[in-house]
């Protein structure tokens, strides 16, 4: 009885610490998307999540310091400091007035820590003024009547 008893609190142990380590790690992946007019309304607990923002970057903002690069996002007569301090390059289209959706937590100070920053620059994949935008099928060659 002893050895039952024994394996049944070892079993117990092992499965409650894989459920606290399910539970934290959920809890910890949980990424809520806010607009910027929507983060100023935060408070409390909901600051302390990690969230996704996006907005444009201004024009003039981004600055390349060691370690970390600090940009303003702004969006919906908004704006918002951040300093991006992830491991990854920032992506090639990142650069002034293009979109971009950062990832991370804000601080008790306003400024927004982001571990990840996607970048889109809309301008890039539009078609130039007076012609046809790429992949809508129509290549110059005639068409083939069957």
């Amino acid at each position: 009885m002893k050895k039952q008893f024994k394996f049944a609190i070892g079993g117990s142990i092992i499965v409650l610490a894989l459920a606290w380590l399910a539970w934290s790690g959920v809890r910890e992946s949980k990424t809520y998307y806010h607009t910027l007019a929507e983060l100023s309304s935060l408070r409390g607990v909901d600051l302390h999540h990690r969230v996704r923002v996006g907005g444009n970057v201004q024009n003039g903002s981004i600055h390349r310091l060691p370690g970390r690069v600090d940009f303003i996002l702004e969006g919906e007569g908004k704006s918002l400091p951040v300093s991006y301090i992830g491991t990854d390059p920032l992506p090639d289209t990142f650069v002034d007035g293009s979109q971009a959706l950062v990832e991370g937590r804000m601080n008790s100070d306003g400024h927004f820590v982001a571990e990840t920053v996607q970048a889109k620059c809309a301008s890039k994949y539009e078609a130039a003024p007076g012609q046809q935008p790429s992949g809508s099928g129509t290549s110059g060659a005639p068409e083939k009547k069957s």
